[in-house]
């Protein structure tokens, strides 16, 4: 699913609140509610496969609430609008990054070489403590 795609799907599932935001402003900061709380209920991803779904919920644990809603603040601008309109796509740019399923680990071994050489390594480390020892009596 494109970003864009995305952003257009849950845009319409995002429910907005609004604070007094903290920052620049002057006076304004004191009277107008421009920073912007976006919140997405995990329930409402109907449209992603629920392998998806799942994966969303999991890895984004520590913004999820006990409603089980995703939760995004934005007070970057003084505008209310635009603060909203970047929480949206910091919501579609989280939950894109979410879905992204990790590669598989390919088993490897270490080469013959390899496991000489750290068998190298350790008799040189070896032999280096052994003169730490005191002196032999030959």
């Amino acid at each position: 699913m494109k970003k864009s795609e995305l952003v257009d799907s849950i845009e319409q599932l995002i429910r907005f609140s609004f604070a007094r935001s903290g920052g620049p402003g002057g006076q304004n900061v004191n009277k107008v509610a421009s920073k912007a709380v976006a919140r997405l209920a995990v329930a409402d991803l109907g449209f992603l496969p629920e392998s998806d779904r799942h994966r969303v919920e999991t890895r984004l644990a520590n913004r999820v609430t006990s409603e089980g809603d995703i939760m995004v603040a934005v007070q970057d601008t003084r505008e209310q609008a635009r603060n909203r309109e970047i929480a949206v796509a910091r919501m579609a740019e989280l939950i894109a990054k979410a879905m992204v399923k990790p590669k598989s680990r390919v088993k490897t071994r270490p080469s013959r070489a390899a496991r000489e050489a750290r068998l190298r390594v350790k008799k040189l480390r070896s032999a280096h403590k052994r003169l730490r020892g005191p002196a032999s009596e030959e």
